[in-house]
């Protein structure tokens, strides 16, 4: 009998972003690949975007099963009626194990192959609790955590705060990994050409001689992108731009701050992109100034860039973000600091330079390669 698995995501997007490399791993191992997720509502995806991931799934063998996973942490309702939709997929096959991702996928994962008997490796895109987060946090999460624990085959974290944590839990087995990885060659080696840097500078209206600082992220407060907003405002400076690539329920938020400090033609909202990495050679600074982060796939694609970063100082994007070495790390709420850092890279070119060609060598152990290799040993063990 063929190896059967079950991949479990509360979004779609997570499919697309963090695991393809695992469906083709997992193939290639001999498994038939089963993904449950929401494929309607909460992703990062557009509708468009989501139907294409269905099709582009479908061509690979693999069978989709949508299920109404809610976005954050749900309601009872919502929760009950996501485990029974599961429940029924479950009943419908065999599984040899499931592999859950993000909170509530991670939730809802345990409990069902608890109840199937069925093995369960969770990988944790960022512990909602970490050092130096809110106390409410850590009451709410953290014991949800350690119970479901005893339910978990392995933990597979993305950080060395996560990591050190998980090691503190009952039954299940802690292990690390690098992040989700990051193409790096094809970031570092396929830099677009000056006309095709000028013709995107075109189409967002900024002047050949602008400064550029760019975020990759869903629009959400946990982003943090009004923090960036707020320090360029007190720039004053008429020759810098803020780009901002993602979709999310914060947009109208932040497109209201911008005009209420007067710089909103300076900060562009770009939606969804697939042009990321000629984006990233098309800026001067990259800005990731979340409030939590499991690690920050954007972030690393910047370094890999050649960029100097602007980061936060929490969770996972202190295992890369170097204050003075990597770009400038700020707590997430200090307009000043932020402005002070932006500022510094926007007057002296060499550092920037220095920070930039530092972080091409210091990503490249971040690379899907590395992550791909323990990946695949996970998966073989089980």
């Amino acid at each position: 009998m063929a190896k059967t698995m079950l991949m479990i995501t509360s979004v779609a997007s997570m499919i697309k972003q963090f695991n393809m490399d695992n469906i083709a791993i997992l193939q290639d191992l001999g498994y038939q690949v089963h993904v449950a997720t929401n494929f309607k509502h909460g992703s990062t995806m557009s509708a468009e975007e989501n139907r294409h991931l269905k099709n582009e799934l479908k061509k690979l063998g693999v069978i989709a099963h949508h299920i109404d996973f809610p976005r954050g942490i749900g309601t009872p309702v919502t929760l009950i009626t996501a485990i029974h939709q599961l429940s029924d997929v479950m009943s419908s096959y065999r599984y040899d194990f499931i592999h859950c991702q993000s909170p509530i996928g991670g939730v809802c994962g345990r409990l069902i192959g608890h109840k199937y008997k069925v093995k369960v490796l969770y990988t944790a895109h960022g512990f909602q609790f970490f050092h130096g987060g809110p106390k409410k946090d850590w009451l709410l999460f953290y014991p949800i955590e350690y119970f479901l624990a005893r339910y978990t085959e392995q933990i597979i974290t993305i950080n060395n705060d996560d990591f050190s944590l998980a090691q503190h839990f009952p039954h299940a087995k802690a292990r690390y990994i690098p992040g989700v990885g990051i193409n790096y060659k094809n970031i570092t080696m396929m830099a677009p050409t000056q006309d095709k840097i000028s013709l995107l500078r075109k189409e967002f209206g900024i002047p050949e001689n602008s400064f550029v600082i760019i975020s990759v992220g869903e629009l959400s407060q946990r982003k943090n992108h009004q923090v960036i907003i707020k320090a360029l405002a007190k720039l004053k400076s008429q020759n810098v731009f803020y780009l901002i690539c993602g979709h999310g329920n914060e947009k109208k938020n932040l497109e209201l701050l911008a005009e209420k400090l007067n710089i909103s033609k300076k900060v562009k909202l770009l939606g969804y992109r697939t042009d990321i990495s000629d984006l990233l050679h098309m800026a001067d600074i990259s800005a990731f100034p979340s409030r939590r982060e499991g690690l920050g796939l954007a972030g690393l694609e910047a370094m890999a860039a050649g960029l100097p970063l602007i980061t936060s100082n929490v969770q996972g994007i202190k295992d890369y973000s170097i204050n003075g070495v990597t770009g400038f790390v700020s707590s997430p709420l200090d307009v000043d600091k932020f402005a002070i850092g932006i500022k510094t890279l926007i007057n002296d070119n060499k550092l920037r330079r220095k920070m930039g060609t530092n972080n091409i060598k210091q990503v490249e152990k971040f690379d899907i390669s590395n992550v791909n290799k323990i990946m695949e040993e996970i998966y073989s063990e089980l």
